[in-house]
């Protein structure tokens, strides 16, 4: 190969390289930030993703992504860049609980419905898209105690297998105060869902969004602007719970992601200990 052969080909990985960043963990669950030419156009596994002014995207991994995602660049004069992404693939605890009221494990007609009123309103707020950036920034526990049940774990509730569980449960008495992981806007309150108790959603911008939810009481109202440190709630049990905790979920619309990916290591390891 000519020394100018392989300049060009050094150039050209040189130049899709500074078009195309990716920062976050390429995993099932991981939420991966990417920054190309603003002029741009990004889309993941076929999906066209909204992008800044300054060409900075974010997209979600679900529990169960594929081995391989494709993630296609076309750029203002049309031509097509294709990344073929390697998807980590994980291995799920099961965890068996005894002791779930019969109301839980079979609700009532009346009671679907409310479920599913509610599961409406969820869904509403999961699927904004709104042009914040609060998604960029470090995110925190909302509050500390021993780890009690964690992503993508399979429950088999009273011998019957569940959907898996989609968050990071944290132990706590209830009345304990509940903060914003990162900031946002509050776009859900809700304070006793069927299955899910007290309920907060707090966007962070371009679909990735925070749930929290069994908690007693919620302070926060819809529209508020938070950020890391305030007090939005307070732990409870409510809804499909058998004891009090918080459990912590996070989206990227419907795709599911892991809380536990996007802490510190040492808030972990600290959250974990205490």
């Amino acid at each position: 190969m000519s020394r100018l052969m392989l300049l060009v080909i050094l150039l050209s990985s040189l130049s899709l390289a500074n078009s195309l960043e990716l920062t976050g963990p390429l995993v099932q669950g991981g939420m991966v930030i990417g920054q190309t030419e603003p002029d741009n156009q990004v889309f993941i596994g076929g999906q066209p993703l909204a992008s800044t002014k300054r060409g900075q995207f974010v997209f979600g991994l679900d529990r169960d992504a594929p081995k391989q995602v494709v993630l296609k660049v076309v750029d203002a004069q049309g031509v097509e860049t294709v990344k073929r992404l390697a998807i980590e693939q994980r291995q799920y605890d099961i965890q068996y609980i005894e002791g779930i009221a019969k109301k839980i494990m079979k609700p009532s007609e009346a009671s679907r419905k409310r479920a599913g009123q509610e599961a409406q309103l969820v869904a509403k707020a999961r699927a904004q898209s709104l042009p914040r950036l609060d998604f960029t920034e470090t995110f925190q526990w909302p509050l500390k105690g021993p780890i009690t049940g964690v992503y993508g774990s399979q429950r088999v509730y009273n011998g019957e297998p569940r959907r898996p569980h989609y968050g990071v449960d944290v132990a706590a008495p209830v009345g304990t105060p509940v903060s914003v992981p990162a900031p946002g806007i509050v776009t859900l309150v809700h304070q006793d869902m069927f299955y899910s108790g007290g309920t907060i959603i707090i966007d962070h911008g371009y679909g990735i969004s925070s749930t929290m939810i069994h908690l007693s009481k919620v302070h926060a109202k819809v529209g508020d602007e938070v950020k890391p440190g305030d007090v939005v709630a307070e732990v409870g049990a409510g809804g499909r719970a058998t004891g009090p905790h918080l459990d912590w979920r996070m989206n990227w619309f419907k795709a599911r992601i892991d809380p536990m990916l996007l802490v510190k290591p040492e808030s972990l390891e600290t959250a974990g200990k205490e």
